[in-house]
C-alpha cells in the first residue's frame, strides 16, 4: 500500500512550525504510538524532512497489544523509508501510573536520541492535549510555571531537545491526515480509562460547550511566554539580589514582586540541592519570611528580616 503524502498546504503549515523549533539541518527522532496524534506527526516530518527522521516506539510493558503496536508502527516507517526502534522500558510504582510511565518514556528517549545523534526528539501533543493539561492544573492550583502547561521545547538530554510542533493543531486535525493516507491509527483503550485525570477532562472538555480548546490552548501559550519573561527578568536579579558567603546564601527581597521573590527563594533550594518545595509549602514560608519569621523547609533553614537568610538546617544533637 502507498501512503498518500499530505496536502501542500498542510505540510507548509507544519514545516513553518518545526521550522521554528527544529534548524533544517538537524536529525529528528519521532515517538510514535501507534495512535492518530504521532502516525500525523510522523507523515508531517517524514515529509517535510525527508532523510532526516527516525522514529522510536515505547513498550512500558503494561498492555499485552503493545507489541503488536509497535509492529504495526514498523510497518508504516518501511513504507516510509524510515528507521524504526522499539524501545522498552520498566515503569517504577507510584501513585499515578501515567505520571510513572510518562517518566520512563522520556527517559528512554533522550537516551535513544544521544544514541543515534539526533539533535531533536518530537511528540504529537496538540491544542486539545493542551487545553486538557491546563484545565487539570488550574483544578490543582498550580502556579504560573504549571498553567503554561506543556513547553513547545525543552531540554530532554543533553544535545537533545524534546519538541511539539503540533501545539497549534486540533485532534480532528491530525485524525484527518491519518485518514487521507489510508491508515488505520491503533486504538488505546487506556485513553478512555475514567480513572486517569485526563480521561475525565477530555469528557468535560467535550461536554462543554464554554470551552473552546483552541482558546484555552493560546492561554497556556501565553502564560508560557510571562513565564519566559520572569525567568529571563530573573538571570539579572540572581547576579544582583542573591549572595552566597560561606554556607549561607542571603537574598535582598526589598521592592521585588512576590512572584521574583518565591523564584530567587527556589533558586537558593537549587544551590544547596534541596528538593524543591510544593508550592503551598513554599507560599506558607514566604508569608513567614515577609514577617521577618524563620521557617524549616527540605532540610533548610529560612530566616527573614530585611534580608532573608538561607542555611542548611542544623543537625539536632541527641
Amino acid at each position: 500500500m502507498t501512503l498518500l503524502t499530505p496536502h501542500p498546504d498542510v505540510l507548509a503549515r507544519f514545516a513553518a512550525d518545526l521550522d521554528l523549533l527544529v534548524a533544517p539541518e538537524t536529525r529528528i527522532g519521532v515517538a510514535v504510538s501507534g495512535g492518530p496524534d504521532s502516525l500525523a506527526l510522523l507523515l508531517l516530518a517524514a515529509a517535510a524532512r525527508p532523510g532526516q527522521v527516525e522514529a522510536a516506539t515505547v513498550d512500558h510493558g503494561l498492555r499485552r497489544g503493545a507489541a503488536t503496536e509497535a509492529r504495526f508502527v514498523a510497518s508504516v516507517c518501511r513504507q516510509l523509508g524510515i528507521a524504526h526502534h522499539v524501545l522498552r522500558t520498566d515503569v517504577a510504582k507510584g501513585a499515578s501510573l501515567q505520571a510513572q510511565a510518562r517518566t520512563a518514556r522520556y527517559r528512554v528517549l533522550g537516551a535513544w536520541g544521544i544514541e543515534c545523534d539526533l539533535g531533536a526528539v518530537a511528540s504529537g501533543h496538540h491544542a486539545d492535549d493542551q487545553a486538557e493539561t491546563l484545565l487539570m492544573r488550574l483544578a490543582r492550583g498550580a502556579g504560573l510555571s504549571g498553567l503554561a502547561a506543556t513547553r513547545r521545547r525543552r531540554p530532554l538530554e543533553p544535545g537533545v531537545m524534546l519538541v511539539r510542533p503540533l501545539l497549534g493543531w486540533r485532534r480532528s486535525e491530525l485524525a484527518a491526515i491519518v485518514e487521507a493516507a489510508g491508515l488505520t491509527p491503533v486504538d488505546d483503550p487506556t485513553n478512555r480509562d475514567p480513572r486517569h485525570d485526563r480521561t475525565r477532562f477530555r469528557g468535560l472538555l467535550a461536554d462543554a460547550d464554554w470551552a473552546d480548546p483552541e482558546r484555552l490552548a493560546s492561554s497556556a501559550g501565553w502564560l508560557a511566554d510571562a513565564d519566559e519573561a520572569i525567568e529571563w527578568a530573573l538571570a539579572g536579579l540572581v547576579a544582583t539580589r542573591l549572595t552566597q558567603d560561606g554556607a549561607g546564601i542571603a537574598i535582598d527581597p526589598a521592592g521585588l514582586p512576590r512572584e521574583l521573590q518565591r523564584r530567587l527563594l527556589l533558586v537558593a533550594f537549587d544551590r544547596f540541592a534541596a528538593p524543591r518545595p510544593r508550592g503551598p509549602d513554599l507560599d506558607r514560608a514566604l508569608h513567614a519570611l515577609t514577617a521577618g519569621k524563620s521557617a524549616t523547609l527540605s532540610g533548610l533553614k529560612l530566616t527573614g528580616g530585611e534580608m532573608w537568610l538561607v542555611a542548611k538546617e542544623a543537625k539536632r544533637r541527641r
